[in-house]
């Protein structure tokens, strides 16, 4: 398998290089040249598998040569050993044609886990066969940050280095990254929002000789490996239905378009969808784009669903890649646009694949609390927020035919208490591994939203610990 930048002006790389490399030179994002298949057939034998053969399964052709099927059940043994559900990812009926896909089972209780601790051993993996080391920078909405952070802890060829905005994650969320207290770990509050924090990674990235010099990887969805591990709940959902020949929907609660778009990537390998559900919140660009064909940065807000805090999508250009024909040309010039006058306009051909293909729904904080208020007086369960407008945005798809709707839950209720007991009076207890969160004492450096102070920073750790391990 050979990757290609949406740009078109990046070289050709294979697995291994786009793993450690993230973005493309010219800015872009990685994607393979061509889509693997999975038979009808093949998806029909998944039904059986555990959920690390299956993800094996679904990662090999994406990995192919450089990494085989037998290391990657390796790794996806090891990576979801630890996780709470015997199912890790378990699927359960909700309501009337509507189920649940449970993503928050992993060590810091939300759905990135699922990739991130695939990608933390695929480093490994990747970095002992090299002899080399790398610089992880990455900016989190809230909770890459902490699953980056547990998948990269500790690991001897790794510095990890997490931007989040200051003040706009949850205290958990927040407390999740800032009590880790591995030395190769740094937090940096950035004095912004996170569209801020995502910008000063990507001009970290086009630095190149930054980037050169302590070859920067990447652990947001820009890294191509984290989709592809993504897919593989999509795939298991599907399988899990037993609906090989019937199609369904997925609801996705998403604000940088990653989860959305490993559930197209899943679709182009076989599993029959009838419609992709964007579901978000105030902070509405994807929604307004399917409405309107315009894509148009606004101003962020603080909401319920900090996770989805976003103005900036930064995986819409995979999926504008697809809706131009592939044509790199088209994309960097709309990319260009869009960073210069903060919009740009879909051809409506463009827009009308889209449409066939997504549906949008955004919901207000109000309707917010409502859905999490209604839940609880149906079921007796608590749901975070995210989940909440994933499940209502189901809701309102809801067929008229027997094609079931299969929502995210994406994220444990407990990373968001304060949210959840206003609109339901009952505060989430976070599970007992994580009771003492609070307690424990925290690291961080709150920096503004500069490059050069960013950059100052990073260099001035990596120097300390140099020295130290020199001296150790």
């Amino acid at each position: 398998m050979q990757y290609i930048s949406t740009r078109g002006k990046a070289p050709r790389l294979d697995f291994d290089d786009v793993v450690l490399s993230g973005l493309a030179r010219d800015g872009g994002l990685y994607v393979p040249d061509t889509w693997p298949t999975l038979t009808p057939d093949a998806l029909a034998s998944l039904a059986g598998a555990s959920y690390p053969q299956l993800a094996a399964t679904v990662l090999a052709p994406f990995a192919a040569p450089s990494v085989d099927e037998e290391t990657l059940l390796a790794i996806a043994e090891d990576a979801y050993r630890d996780f709470d559900h015997p199912d890790i990812a378990p699927l359960r009926p909700l309501s009337d044609g509507i189920w649940l896909l449970e993503l928050f089972h992993g060590p810091t209780l939300a759905f990135k886990d699922y990739a991130l601790q695939v990608l933390g051993r695929l480093f490994d993996h990747i970095l002992k066969r090299r002899n080399q080391r790398i610089t992880i920078v990455g900016a989190t909405s809230g909770d890459t940050g902490s699953a980056a952070i547990e998948a990269c802890r500790d690991r001897d060829a790794i510095e990890i280095f997490i931007l989040h905005p200051k003040g706009r994650v949850s205290e958990v969320q927040r407390r999740q990254m800032t009590t880790v207290t591995s030395a190769n770990v740094h937090n940096i509050a950035v004095e912004g929002t996170f569209d801020d924090c995502q910008d000063l990674v990507k001009a970290m990235f086009a630095d190149e000789a930054f980037r050169d010099a302590y070859r920067l990887s990447a652990v947001n969805s820009i890294n191509w490996a984290r989709i592809a591990a993504q897919v593989a709940y999509y795939v298991h959902a599907f399988v899990s239905l037993g609906r090989m020949g019937r199609a369904v929907s997925f609801a996705v609660p998403t604000g940088n378009f990653g989860n959305v778009y490993a559930a197209y990537v899943a679709g182009r390998m076989g599993v029959n969808l009838h419609r992709l559900i964007v579901a978000s919140n105030r902070n509405d660009i994807l929604t307004r784009f399917l409405a309107t064909g315009r894509m148009e940065i606004g101003p962020v807000h603080a909401t319920l669903s900090p996770s989805m805090d976003i103005q900036v999508s930064s995986n819409f250009e995979r999926y504008y890649f697809e809706m131009v024909g592939r044509d790199a040309d088209a994309v960097a010039s709309a990319m260009q646009r869009f960073r210069q006058t903060g919009s740009f306009s879909a051809t409506a051909p463009a827009l009308t694949w889209a449409l066939a293909q997504l549906s949008g729904e955004r919901l207000t904080d109000d309707e917010t609390r409502d859905t999490l208020r209604s839940l609880y007086d149906e079921t007796g369960e608590l749901f975070d927020p995210h989940t909440a407008i994933g499940i209502a945005a189901a809701r309102r798809h809801r067929s008229e035919d027997d094609r079931p709707v299969i929502a995210l839950a994406t994220a444990h209720p407990a990373k968001f208490p304060d949210a959840v007991e206003a609109a339901t009076g009952v505060r989430p207890e976070l599970p007992p591994r994580l009771a003492d969160l609070f307690d424990r004492p925290e690291r961080c450096t709150a920096l503004p939203a500069q490059l050069d102070r960013i950059q100052a920073h990073i260099r001035a750790s990596i120097a300390s610990f140099e020295d130290e391990s020199a001296i150790t």
